[in-house]
């Protein structure tokens, strides 16, 4: 009987803020019976569709002690509360929930830049591990880098370079091993081809040997006349650009916008750097919607880059390119809004551009106000946080909340909660916040937590992005903190479940 008081105490003090929800619906007593946790849910976390079997099975999962009875002790509650049943994310769009039979141009397409780099891009290492990283995360678009090697055998490396260099058939191979781990969707094969005639040739005996069925070979029949083919067509097919095996990806030299629209094929696509689509952007954000309601369009970091650093690539979702390519070995605030972007529609690397960027009648520059469209009211409270991860140096941290909101340009925010001294176990901030939104369907939450060091800096602590339309609409829930680590042999993310904001 001690220990259960002992343990109890411990959970009470930790969390104080979910003791006293657990007591407004107990109504006195010390455990939640089943129609009492049903109510919670319908009123506090709008599970609507809830009835006694729900809150039953969640008795069943969560409980120990009081299982049995039907009922719910205030420890079984805290574990549902940190459960991921209480993520602010939409369960139900961790399925492909999405219309995948639009053509390929209506998709943000998950894209990574040299796929092959686990480090910079003049000393970096090419490793096969990249590949298979990139993939596990629902890439779709990977880059190989094609140079004529010894034995007539092309190898993969960034060229005019001391990056290391990996054979063009073990990428291959493992592409065909890793493709449809986690998708059933399309894979592209942007190859940058610097070999000779000879090794292209090479090249194109290993992708038709390794690939086999899996390669598209053919155009398929498809009913849209003049538009490239749904995901769900090439479903469990890749897609590369090698000579005659180019089919739906060949890569031409934009010119303008206008020759585009009188010249360009709709099996034609086009790659820029991210300077120049930064200036067509300033030029002309309208044409370049247009251009991408027509055509696959690829932006990829600057050559001056070396460091393998990465743009903002909500810029470039905010006109509708499709293949926006990221360094996927570079952590940081550009890839959590990429891995937050295509968590979306199931994680299959595929999310349907919305509606504001497919229309022909309205003109749509997200640089602009849009005050023709009515805003919504994004209304969140940040309550408190659980056990964050303490930086080796220091022995508690002095955290903060910064909420972003990455979208258009007028809707790109960002406020912050006070910092609580010393408490990196249980900090408490019960900070309202509020957003107006004018285009949610491009806007990413980015929940982040920060160490306040000094009075003017701030240390990276954890952070989880998320699509606004996947929000969750709920009075109480939690978030995982994405802690990325990396050291000089890997780059590894680690999901730690136990530290969590709860809003």
């Amino acid at each position: 009987m001690q220990v259960m008081l002992k343990r109890t105490k411990v959970l009470q003090s930790r969390r104080v803020e979910i003791l006293s929800l657990f007591q407004r619906y107990t109504e006195g007593i010390p455990t939640l019976s089943a129609s009492a946790l049903l109510t919670f849910l319908c009123k506090e976390q709008m599970e609507l569709a809830a009835n006694k079997d729900t809150a039953e099975d969640l008795i069943d999962r969560y409980e120990i002690d009081e299982a049995e009875n039907r009922c719910m002790t205030f420890e079984g509650f805290l574990r549902y509360m940190e459960s991921k049943d209480c993520c602010v994310f939409n369960r139900t769009h961790k399925m492909v929930y999405q219309d995948m039979d639009q053509p390929f141009t209506s998709y943000f397409i998950s894209s990574s830049h040299n796929t092959y780099l686990t480090g910079d891009q003049l000393v970096g290492k090419s490793r096969l591990d990249a590949y298979v990283s990139a993939l596990r995360k629902g890439c779709r678009c990977l880059e190989i880098d094609c140079w004529d090697g010894p034995d007539t055998e092309p190898v993969v490396y960034h060229g005019y370079t001391l990056t290391t260099k990996i054979l063009f058939k073990d990428v291959i191979r493992t592409v065909e091993q890793h493709a449809f781990e986690v998708s059933a969707y399309p894979v592209i094969l942007s190859l940058e081809n610097h070999c000779c005639e000879e090794q292209q040739e090479v090249m194109a005996e290993y992708l038709m040997s390794i690939l086999g069925d899996k390669l598209l070979k053919c155009p398929l029949d498809h009913p849209t006349t003049g538009d490239l083919p749904s995901p769900n067509q090439k479903k469990v097919k890749v897609a590369q650009a090698l000579s005659d095996l180019v089919i739906y990806t060949r890569s031409v030299k934009f010119i303008s916008f206008s020759h585009s629209r009188d010249n360009q094929n709709c099996y034609e696509n086009t790659s820029m750097a991210e300077k120049k689509a930064r200036k067509l952007i300033k030029a002309s954000a309208s044409s370049f919607i247009q251009h991408n309601q027509r055509f696959l369009s690829r932006i990829y970091p600057a050559g001056s880059r070396t460091s393998s650093s990465n743009y903002n690539p909500q810029e470039f979702w905010n006109i509708g390119a499709q293949l926006v390519a990221l360094n996927f070995q570079s952590p940081g605030l550009s890839m959590d809004l990429n891995n937050g972007r295509f968590q979306d529609n199931g994680g299959c690397g595929y999310v349907l551009k919305p509606a504001v960027l497919m229309s022909s009648e309205k003109s749509f520059d997200p640089s602009t106000s849009c005050r023709y469209l009515k805003p919504i009211q994004l209304v969140l409270k940040v309550i408190s946080g659980s056990n964050l991860p303490v930086i080796k140096s220091r022995n508690t941290l002095d955290p903060f909340v910064r909420v972003e909101i990455h979208g258009i340009t007028f809707d790109s925010r960002s406020k912050s909660t006070h910092t609580v001294k010393n408490n990196s176990m249980t900090p408490r901030w019960d900070t309202d916040m509020n957003f107006s939104i004018t285009v949610p369907e491009l806007c990413l939450v980015r929940f982040c937590v920060r160490d306040q060091t000094t009075l003017f800096k701030s240390e990276f602590v954890g952070q989880y992005t998320m699509p606004f339309t996947s929000l969750k609409k709920v009075r109480y829930t939690q978030l995982d903190l994405r802690i990325v680590s990396c050291n000089t042999q890997s780059l590894h993310q680690t999901s730690l479940h136990q530290s969590s904001v709860m809003l």
